[in-house]
Parts: C-alpha cells; sequence; structure tokens
C-alpha cells in the first residue's frame, strides 16, 4: 500500500525538487502540497476544498518548512498537538534553518525529527529515501484517531 505524505513547502523550486526526489528516489508514495501553514490545517482538518478524504487523506508522515506565509511551521506544530486525533502524526520537520533556537522550538513543539534541506538533488534524493525507508518502512507509526 502506497504511503501518503503531506508536504508544506511554500517555495514552488522547492517543492519541485521534493517531487523529483521522491521520483529519483523511487518511492511509491502519494505526495499532497500545501503552499503554508494555514493550508495545511486546512488540508488535516478537512476543510473546504480538502473535504474529501478519498482524494486528500490524512497522512502518513508530513514534511514541514519553518518560514511559510500566513501561518509558519512552528503554528503548524503547536495547532496540531491540540488536535485529540491528530496530535500523533509524526512531522518531519525539513528546513533551511540550522538555528539552535529553531531546533529546540521544533522538538518543543513536537516534531518527530529535523533535516536540513541539502544543497543539491542528489543529496535531496538521498535524504528523501533514508526518510521513507526509516519513518515509512521501519518505524511502526501510531494509528490515526481522525480518518
Amino acid at each position: 500500500m502506497s504511503k501518503r505524505v503531506l508536504i508544506a513547502e511554500d517555495d514552488p523550486s522547492d517543492a519541485f525538487l521534493l517531487k523529483r526526489a521522491f521520483t529519483l528516489a523511487n518511492i511509491p508514495a502519494t505526495l499532497h502540497f500545501v503552499r503554508d501553514g494555514q493550508e495545511a490545517i486546512d488540508y488535516l482538518q478537512g476543510d473546504d476544498r480538502y473535504k474529501d478524504r478519498a482524494v486528500y487523506p490524512l497522512p502518513d508522515l508530513m514534511l514541514l518548512d519553518l518560514k511559510m506565509p500566513r501561518l509558519n511551521g512552528f503554528d503548524v506544530l503547536s495547532w496540531l498537538r491540540r488536535q485529540p486525533g491528530l496530535k500523533r502524526l509524526l512531522v518531519t520537520v525539513l528546513t533551511s534553518s540550522d538555528q539552535p533556537d529553531d531546533i529546540n522550538r521544533a522538538y518543543d513543539l513536537g516534531a518527530i525529527s529535523y533535516l536540513l534541506k541539502p544543497h543539491n538533488s542528489s543529496h535531496l534524493s538521498e535524504l528523501v529515501a533514508q526518510v521513507k525507508r526509516y519513518w515509512l518502512d521501519l518505524n511502526q507509526c501510531p494509528v490515526a484517531l481522525t480518518e
């Protein structure tokens, strides 16, 4: 069964590279992209255009950028941890920020992993393959309470 990954990334170039990295790494995952934190919350709540869970299913894993318009990644993490049916969602921060304050804050808000965006596409493909191998293959994921 194909795993589902929600990717919150505001930069169209990074979104393209992530999609390409999943393809190059031969990862059979269904990818859903949102462009900012508010859109991520709308998706996870099933609001507006994301109501149809057959088309927009809850993800097995979320890759979350921190620096996004409207609501940032910290806002999304904070919101997620207050949602009874979503607080166990596996969220990996994927960002360009290597600031210790950002790293600590992300973990304090419930991120399960904090990864820096690589500077080239081959390293990104390797990183995506490692994320898939650990979080989607080896790791025993919690059961989602909200479906």
